[in-house]
């Protein structure tokens, strides 16, 4: 059964999203009728295995789905009463990285190699900001230091190569916050780190949450992270949600079958 939450005063709703993929072996539906709310301030969790369509829910909102074989095919995505599908490209960019952040899944590949970290953030802070030069590398060094980056003045002119992986995840967060979004989205942001470092980014997000008032849409696959991070979950399976809850609900008592497998395996 689906639970579809109905709040008014929602920051981000999607109803009924679709996106395929148009392949020579057929029509691949990534997501087929995904529905869900997100308010402001509160983080909800999508979940679900590898492969479900969690990503490419993510892409969608950000109209980011890989070209020509992708396609949102219908539904509706409204942010801030504005419905997304409807926009013009031009109009899209100004959204995206500015009232929207994403951190994606794999830090080492989404940052360019060949340009040092102040290089790459300074970009995404004068993208999106009428400041000078000299004021976008003062609010550069601002971000590597919130996101504790120690010895920011130095470690600016590091290459990505030159930091470990959870330095370049706080980095990927960093450029994700740079323009105060109102709704970051987190793809699997601590798949690749250790446990340590994973407890060290998710109290970086709480605390990046509690301080700029963002919401958080958490896509993981870990019901462990849903339950030290989100107030309400959705839980996906083959491009659908199959259940929609707060997170306490979803613990003490799920419905649905997927839901309790990959509880099951929490146990494990």
């Amino acid at each position: 059964m689906l639970f579809v939450l109905m709040i008014m005063n929602a920051l981000l709703e999607v109803k009924d999203l679709r996106t395929h993929f148009f392949t020579d072996r057929g029509v691949v539906k990534a997501v087929d009728g995904v529905s869900f709310t997100l308010k402001k301030g509160e983080t909800l969790g999508l979940v679900g295995e590898s492969g479900c369509g969690k990503t490419i829910t993510a892409l969608s909102i950000l109209r980011l789905v890989p070209q020509p074989q992708g396609k949102i095919v219908s539904g509706s995505i409204r942010f801030d009463r504005k419905e997304l599908l409807e926009l013009k490209p031009d109009q899209m960019r100004q959204i995206r990285g500015k009232d929207i952040g994403m951190i994606f899944q794999e830090p080492m590949t989404s940052l360019n190699p060949v340009f040092t970290v102040s290089n790459q953030i300074i970009e995404s802070i004068r993208l999106h900001q009428d400041v000078t030069k000299r004021q976008a590398r003062e609010k550069m060094l601002e971000l590597l230091d919130i996101v504790g980056i120690p010895s920011p003045e130095e470690r600016a002119n590091d290459y990505p190569h030159q930091f470990s992986g959870g330095m370049r995840q706080r980095v990927m967060i960093a450029m994700a916050i740079s323009s105060n979004p109102s709704l970051l989205i987190a793809d699997e942001p601590t798949s690749a780190l250790d446990v340590t470092i994973q407890a060290q980014i998710l109290e970086l997000l709480r605390q990046l949450q509690e301080r700029f008032g963002m919401a958080i849409l958490l896509i993981t696959h870990d019901f462990g992270i849903v339950a030290q991070m989100a107030s309400n979950v959705a839980v996906m399976k083959a491009g659908n949600i199959v259940e929609y809850s707060d997170v306490y609900q979803i613990f003490e008592q799920p419905h649905h079958s997927y839901t309790k497998n990959l509880l099951s395996c929490l146990k494990m």
